[in-house]
């Protein structure tokens, strides 16, 4: 559905697209945003990080996962790849489905329910076939972001709590979800924080000038709003 119409335009009539708002007040307009283009569903709240970084290098790549505080409003589906015990501790876990060699012949064949992967390492040769179906979704477990891991039942726990993963685009922002527009307001800027502290620290040294250049918020549904970078680059010395 497209950002157009008069609900639309009558949020952002709200939003003063010269100024840099505070996150305190631009979580606060965000909610009058959603209020004036109301939607029989809850929206889902993002924020765009832009860095001043150049994923095409190795050594200036931004990529992480962090579990928010109150979690994203979302249902996770988890899929595992495991054997034996961890397979158990999987089942045990909650995990949606589990499986081997039957769930990689079940994926080559279309089967994508599933929001997240994860693997036991010694299951990456197996997962690793799935490349070119698991790579291009976002879906391909990597140990950097914890989704590859003997701990299958933490890992789990943390999809299903309100992990999130994050990576630099082509032009260095980092898009994420920070949880739902129906959210109190503290709860989308306790989140907004655990993400924007844990890009912070994740810094490249081999980033050249400002970091930090821009962000903004939005539902999914709404107009951007532009916040204020001083405070979060002084909390960051």
């Amino acid at each position: 559905m497209a950002k157009t119409g008069k609900k639309f335009r009558a949020a952002a009539a709200l939003v003063d697209r010269d100024k840099r708002y505070s996150v305190a007040e631009g979580f606060q307009l965000l909610k009058k945003t959603v209020e004036a283009r109301a939607t029989k569903y809850d929206q889902t709240v993002d924020v765009s990080l832009n860095l001043g970084v150049d994923p095409k290098h190795a050594d200036q790549m931004v990529r992480g996962a962090v579990v928010l505080p109150h979690g994203t409003g979302a249902t996770v589906r988890v899929a595992v790849f495991a054997k034996g015990e961890k397979a158990t501790d999987a089942a045990n876990a909650g995990a949606d489905v589990v499986g081997a060699e039957d769930l990689q012949k079940r994926i080559e064949e279309g089967f994508l329910d599933f929001d997240t992967v994860i693997a036991t390492p010694d299951m990456m040769g197996v997962v690793g076939r799935l490349g070119k179906v698991l790579g291009p979704r976002g879906l391909m477990p990597n140990p950097k972001v914890g989704t590859v891991t003997m701990d299958v039942a933490k890992a789990i726990r943390d999809a299903k709590g309100g992990k999130v993963e994050f990576r630099a685009e082509r032009a260095g922002i980092v898009h994420a979800k920070l949880g739902k527009s129906s959210f109190e307001v503290e709860k989308l800027e306790a989140n907004f924080n655990a993400l924007v502290d844990l890009v912070m620290k994740l810094k490249p040294a081999a980033a050249k000038g400002v970091y930090l250049q821009g962000i903004a918020i939005s539902s999914s549904m709404g107009p951007g709003i532009k916040l204020d970078t001083t405070e979060i680059k002084a909390r960051h010395g």
